[in-house]
């Protein structure tokens, strides 16, 4: 069964508005819902997203967040 979320078309704001979605953020990427850019960026699909944060965040914490958004 797919999951709730297609991360190349939901964008951040999407998973922000989900309680579900928003507290594995903040338990994964506590930095992200406050970070400063967070409002440029709150339209852009989580995958491209995540492709420009590759230097900010590491392989493994992009993973861990994809496997359980997945999961939703």
């Amino acid at each position: 069964m797919p999951g709730t979320y297609d991360l190349d078309t939901t964008t951040l704001a999407q998973l922000l508005e989900d309680p579900r979605s928003r507290a594995i953020i903040e338990d994964v990427v506590p930095q992200l819902p406050g970070h400063p850019m967070i409002g440029f960026v709150k339209g852009m699909p989580v995958n491209q997203l995540l492709q420009l944060a590759g230097s900010q965040v590491d392989h493994a914490t992009v993973a861990v967040l994809r496997e359980r958004i997945a999961a939703l």
